[in-house]
């Protein structure tokens, strides 16, 4: 875990995405896009809401921020995300050029990491794992203790 308190913060922000996604009775996951210290893109779950089974947070996030900079790709930010992506997000962050990704929770039963063996992100992508791993893995507890 080689985070910093910028990335804490921001990780704060994806957090209450996920939070507004578990008020929703959508899988709490939350993202934000961040581009030279600006949040670009925020976006939580909306796959129950939309009825869209790739409204995924990092889509959501990932769409706003191409839109506020006016273009597809995202090669100086980073994309902050409560869950480990599974692997449409992953494809879609490899595709925008994100070249940092900071990773909350892990996911071992959906994520991109159980399924390939290299991540489709960009070549020179950097991967930080482990930020408020903890609170990011209690909420996901307690949306799907709620659901039992």
């Amino acid at each position: 875990m080689n985070y910093n308190e910028d990335d804490r913060r921001f990780m704060e922000l994806a957090l209450m995405e996920a939070r507004t996604a578990f008020d929703m009775d959508e899988v709490p996951v939350g993202a934000v896009v961040v581009n030279k210290g600006r949040v670009i893109g925020r976006g939580h779950n909306l796959t129950e809401t939309l009825n869209d089974v790739t409204a995924h947070a990092e889509m959501q996030a990932i769409t706003a921020a191409a839109n506020t900079l006016g273009g597809k790709y995202l090669p100086d930010s980073t994309l902050y995300v409560t869950v480990e992506p599974c692997v449409m997000c992953a494809g879609a962050i490899g595709w925008s050029q994100i070249r940092r990704i900071v990773v909350g929770a892990s996911d071992p039963k959906r994520g991109y990491s159980t399924v390939v063996s290299r991540p489709p992100f960009h070549p020179k992508a950097v991967v930080v794992t482990g930020v408020l791993a903890d609170e990011c893995a209690s909420l996901m507890r307690a949306f799907f203790a709620r659901k039992r």
